[in-house]
């Protein structure tokens, strides 16, 4: 068995011409494949290189993008909400600026209608002191000239007496 134990190894193991052969063969497909399908590998792995590459660029630059509008909207926002608080304020004032106007008005219509009232109310007095007196007159003529027992005939006597008899009443 040691004959064929010794045989049974040397079937696996290649001759030394195999060897020298296969190396040669494989020295010339390395050769062949280096400098015919290599390139082509090379330029095939450079495309798919710079095509991931530039998805990742465009990726960055779409997400810079992104972040830059996101930044302008946000900032949109922003005035837009100061701008409608400063409309908001201005219209709070100017109805405040109208509240005190429209009072102004009508504490100026109170007044003036005040003014007429008292006015109308002072020449009412007046011509009811004027009716009053003349009344008051054409009474004491009466009552004098039952009085005396003659009329009088004279209006500047008649005037006079009246005269002195509002004169007596208002004291």
């Amino acid at each position: 068995m040691t004959t064929v134990a010794a045989g049974g190894i040397e079937l696996f193991v290649p001759k030394v011409y195999d060897i020298v052969w296969s190396a040669i063969i494989l020295a010339i497909l390395v050769v062949f494949f280096y400098v015919f399908f290599m390139p082509k590998f090379k330029s095939i792995f450079e495309e798919r290189q710079d095509k991931i590459q530039g998805g990742f660029e465009r990726a960055a630059k779409a997400q810079a993008d992104a972040e830059e509008t996101k930044k302008q909207y946000e900032d949109q926002l922003r005035n837009a909400r100061t701008e409608a608080s400063k409309i908001r304020d201005d219209a709070r004032s100017d109805a405040a600026n109208i509240i005190a106007d429209a009072k102004k008005r009508a504490e100026a219509e109170a007044a003036q209608v005040t003014a007429s009232a008292q006015k109308s109310i002072e020449a009412q007095r007046a011509q009811a002191l004027v009716s009053l007196k003349g009344e008051v007159g054409a009474i004491a003529t009466a009552l004098a000239g039952k009085i005396l027992g003659s009329k009088l005939e004279s209006s500047d006597v008649q005037s006079s007496m009246i005269d002195d008899a509002i004169n007596e009443l208002e004291h």
